[in-house]
């Protein structure tokens, strides 16, 4: 399925992480949704809620959290009253980025083509 990891590179320490598991965790629309958000620089939980359609505060709230145990988000709490809480990202997410705006764009280049070939294919008989 996906190439074998070269020798050079450390193995993935418990709990296990394959690439499939890495792949899967960053490429989940909301996942994709919160780093491309974050990438303009912080955010707050209000902005990341306003600025992504359809998540509701308890999938925003999860995909922070799974984002934040990964290392590709970091929360700061600022002790203000009330306190208020930012979401950034990590060098790693930065890395990433690249990859997630080339998907993005590859995505918004090709949905039209997308959506006609789905027609297409529900419109085949049987």
């Amino acid at each position: 399925m996906f190439p074998r990891r070269p020798d050079d590179m450390p193995e993935c320490g418990p709990p296990a992480c394959s690439v499939e598991d890495v792949i899967d965790r960053v490429g989940s629309k909301w996942s994709v949704s919160i780093l491309l958000v974050a990438s303009d620089g912080p955010v707050r939980f209000s902005g990341l809620e306003r600025a992504i359609p359809g998540i509701s505060r308890r999938m925003l709230t999860l995909t922070l959290r799974n984002l934040e145990r990964d290392g590709l988000v970091v929360r700061t709490i600022f002790p203000t009253v009330p306190p208020r809480v930012e979401y950034s990202l990590t060098p790693m997410a930065v890395e990433l980025q690249a990859a997630l705006v080339a998907l993005a764009g590859w995505a918004r280049l090709h949905r039209g083509d997308i959506a006609d070939a789905r027609a297409r294919y529900d419109e085949r008989p049987g």
